[in-house]
């Protein structure tokens, strides 16, 4: 199937994602989170973009980048290519390091930037390794310090008219645990299945003849089956419950249980 063509971002703001294939991780150790932002560093001379925010997690990076030139794919391949040499040369690993094309999500309001950026650094938090404020790898501290990659002049101005203001506001805002930014998007990095493919894959993990003959079992057994679900690649729990026919919340409650 030929691959889509991206749509242009009317801001030129896109938030990307770059997934380990296969959701292996793509950082062992301080050298490989620094030689990664040292890439970045480089791209952003080479390239000319403005980084906004990012979050480099042990399988997964999340960047806001401002492509003023439209040059992401570029951007992106440099970016993957670079660190990929790196990575391969230093662990001796053969094969994809990343998964499919990057994840790009355009950005096309200011109010969805800013809560973007709260997203992207609670993801540490979100994962139970660390608090926003103590984690290395985001672009956090450079909000509240000093800035060493990013441009944050766009994004606090949202927060305040001066800097103390506008800081002041920016740490409050991050202490509310974000939901607006839909848990699909974790999911979209992740070769995605349609809902006919999905409703495949549950018939045959949990031998069923029908979808609706999950509900012929007792509470307790259904729930069971259920939260094998889980172990479905290339779908989101939206989908899931859409599938099923069932609230999200519900099945929510069913899989973390």
């Amino acid at each position: 199937m030929p691959r889509v063509a991206r749509k242009f971002s009317i801001t030129k703001v896109y938030h990307i994602i770059l997934r380990g294939n296969d959701r292996q991780d793509i950082f062992f150790e301080e050298q490989d989170y620094r030689k990664f932002l040292k890439i970045i560093s480089i791209t952003k001379e080479k390239y000319q973009y403005e980084l906004y925010t990012y979050c480099l997690m042990t399988n997964h990076v999340h960047l806001v980048i401002y492509d003023k030139n439209n040059q992401l794919s570029k951007i992106m391949q440099s970016i993957e290519i670079s660190y990929s040499s790196y990575f391969a040369k230093k662990y001796r690993k053969n094969g994809h390091l990343f998964q499919n094309r990057f994840l790009s999500k355009n950005v096309e309001s200011q109010e969805y930037l800013y809560r973007l950026c709260r997203y992207i650094h609670q993801n540490p938090l979100k994962a139970g390794i660390s608090s926003i404020e103590d984690y290395k790898w985001s672009s956090y501290k450079e909000f509240i310090n000093s800035e060493k990659i990013i441009s944050s002049e766009l994004i606090l101005s949202m927060f305040g008219q001066t800097k103390l203001e506008a800081t002041e506001n920016f740490i409050l805002f991050h202490q509310y645990m974000s939901n607006e930014i839909n848990e699909e998007i974790e999911y979209e990095g992740i070769s995605k299945l349609t809902d006919e493919q999905v409703k495949e894959k549950i018939q045959k993990l949990l031998e069923l003849r029908e979808i609706s003959d999950i509900y012929m079992y007792d509470r307790e057994t259904r729930n069971k089956k259920i939260s094998l679900l889980k172990d479905i690649q290339g779908t989101s729990k939206v989908q899931l419950a859409r599938v099923l026919g069932m609230n999200k919340k519900m099945l929510e409650r069913i899989m973390n249980s």
